[in-house]
């Protein structure tokens, strides 16, 4: 392009793709003004300014605004800074349109009320922090004052739900359910139980040391029994709750007694919640872990096997 050329705005306007109308507004805002007008007053520019309208228009494209344009424009702020904050803008623009896309899925598929959408958008764009603190208060609620196992409240506090930039709706709808779930008062108060009686347990000495090698051995037993269809209360469940009652004994040095059996069986019902399980389910839905097996239909099989 000849450096000595000057273009009229509709000479411009063809050579760019731009309406005269938009070239004009740039004009009058100082972004693009005319290197000269013509005697009559028609505006006229040169190639340097073709040159600054493109680089307008490039901006402008990416979302830049025009207060941001003239500083870039007049050499206040470098390209550079500007493209990275607007890709740090773009960045959680993208994050925010996925989240919206992942709850539209999850309407779409389970036919939601007008009151779950609005649920479900309230809660699926909270920041990670807010989600995070919604958790961590229910936490801090169930073992607020109590001398819990150390371990397990560790184990809490390390399994936080964070929702994926791009989650997929059943993760949404996990979001949503365990945010439901921490919040209703029952559940909390259930947990609030389980807490103050393993903090019992643990004041006197009467936690076992390995209480998950415990559940894993009641459940695979237990799992195997009911697949085989051993009734709770039956013969053939006899040396099944046997072995397990006496694995608690020695954990816990106890005596299998009738005593120990009765308060084994209380200790058992107070840790069976299916919405406990449930959580921790959620949880792994969210955080794309592996799925939580359902240990609770073991466990309550073990009550029914403990009853007197």
């Amino acid at each position: 392009m000849d450096g000595d050329t000057l273009y009229t705005i509709g000479e411009l306007a063809r050579r760019t793709g731009l309406s005269v109308r938009t070239i004009r507004f740039y004009s009058d805002a100082g972004v693009v003004p005319p290197t000269c007008r013509t005697a009559a007053g028609y505006r006229l520019y040169d190639a340097e300014a073709v040159a600054r309208l493109d680089l307008v228009r490039t901006l402008r494209d990416l979302g830049v605004d025009l207060g941001t344009v003239q500083r870039v424009l007049d050499h206040e702020i470098g390209v550079g800074e500007v493209a990275a904050a607007h890709a740090e803008a773009l960045d959680v623009q993208i994050r925010t349109l996925r989240l919206r896309r992942a709850v539209l899925r999850a309407v779409a598929k389970r036919g939601s009320s007008p009151e779950e959408i609005e649920l479900m958008h309230k809660l699926a764009r909270l920041s990670d922090e807010e989600r995070r603190r919604i958790i961590t208060d229910f936490i801090d609620e169930s073992f607020a004052g109590l001398d819990v196992n150390p371990d397990f409240a560790a184990k809490m506090r390390a399994a936080l739900p964070e929702l994926p930039d791009d989650p997929e709706p059943a993760q949404v709808d996990a979001w949503v359910e365990l945010a439901e779930l921490v919040g209703d008062p029952d559940f909390r108060a259930a947990v609030r139980r389980m807490a103050e009686f393993q903090a019992a347990d643990t004041e006197n000495a009467a936690y076992p040391e390995d209480p998950a090698r415990l559940g894993r051995l009641t459940g695979e037993k237990i799992a195997a029994a009911i697949a085989d269809g051993i009734e709770p209360r039956s013969d053939a469940a006899r040396p099944i709750v046997d072995e397990l009652v006496a694995a608690y004994a020695e954990a816990l040095g106890a005596t299998d007694d009738a005593e120990f059996r009765r308060e084994l069986r209380k200790r058992t019902e107070i840790g069976t919640d299916r919405r406990a399980e449930r959580y921790w389910q959620l949880i792994a839905i969210i955080n794309g872990w592996p799925s939580w097996p359902a240990m609770t239909p073991s466990f309550e099989w073990f009550i029914e096997a403990l009853r007197d």
